[in-house]
């Protein structure tokens, strides 16, 4: 069974530290959710898990075996990575790059096989991709790209899947259709997922745990209920919000005091 570890993990860039001190662990069946203001270091963890920077201190660990170490093959057929803001090439379509997920599984001048193309057209009728298959990159909108690429994640079939704003570029329908196959992959599969999500009501009711970032430390981590809290969120996200249990389930939601309602509950006049 998959684990992904952190182990005292510091990371930045060019020896400039964004966060130290990292340790989590993400386990068969997990959904993580790293959460935290903007520029508090969400991609750069996930960068560093994908092996895109290296650590500055500490070690990443998959199934308890330094990353460092790892072919990078070897590597790609454990642990797939959906990136906030890819690279791909215009002229490709959408099953093309779909079926660049099978490349970790293929030979030396390898060529894919019907039983790969088979894969891919069944991640894309998993994320509802199917009607843009011939479709070209250059001709889609952020959201369908986004949805493109997690059904490339789910044609690798790795045992860990690490995503960078997921639902970034998605209405609200297809942010709960991904979030659901995600968490389904997890319960099924024992997919291992770690993943940077700025909603933080999405995040409290599909993740298992909670990592919160801020300030270059993870300011709390533990269950939904532990982490988001009107202290946490006050002193990481300086705003005024109410966190109350979710009528349908008790999980935290967060609903937003505007600035005027604040000043009133303060005794003072809002602008």
């Amino acid at each position: 069974m998959v684990k992904l570890e952190a182990r005292d993990v510091a990371l930045g860039y060019a020896h400039r530290p964004v966060l130290s001190g990292v340790n989590f662990t993400v386990g068969p069946g997990d959904l993580v959710g790293l959460i935290g203001p903007n520029g508090s270091g969400k991609s750069t963890v996930i960068r560093t898990l994908a092996r895109t920077i290296p650590p500055l201190g500490g070690t990443v660990l998959l199934n308890d075996r330094d990353i460092a170490a790892m072919p990078r093959r070897e590597l790609a057929q454990k642990l797939g990575v959906v990136p906030q803001l890819p690279l791909l090439p215009s002229a490709f379509t959408a099953f093309e790059v779909v079926l660049m997920g099978r490349n970790p599984h293929l030979g030396l001048f390898q060529y894919e096989s019907p039983h790969d193309m088979e894969i891919a057209w069944q991640a894309m009728a998993m994320t509802g991709t199917q009607p843009l298959f011939r479709r070209r990159v250059g001709e889609l909108s952020g959201g369908e790209i986004q949805c493109v690429l997690i059904a490339r994640v789910l044609a690798q079939q790795t045992e860990a899947v690490l995503l960078d704003e997921p639902t970034a570029n998605l209405d609200i329908g297809r942010q709960v259709d991904v979030l659901d196959l995600m968490k389904q992959q997890c319960r099924e599969r024992g997919l291992a997922v770690l993943a940077a999500l700025h909603d933080l009501n999405l995040a409290a009711q599909y993740c298992s745990k909670l990592v919160l970032v801020n300030a270059g430390r993870v300011h709390a981590q533990g269950t939904p209920a532990e982490v988001i809290t009107e202290a946490n969120i006050r002193e990481v996200y300086g705003a005024e919000h109410c966190v109350y249990a979710h009528p349908a389930n008790g999980l935290p939601a967060v609903l937003i005091s505007p600035a005027g309602a604040a000043g009133r509950r303060n005794g003072t006049k809002g602008r």
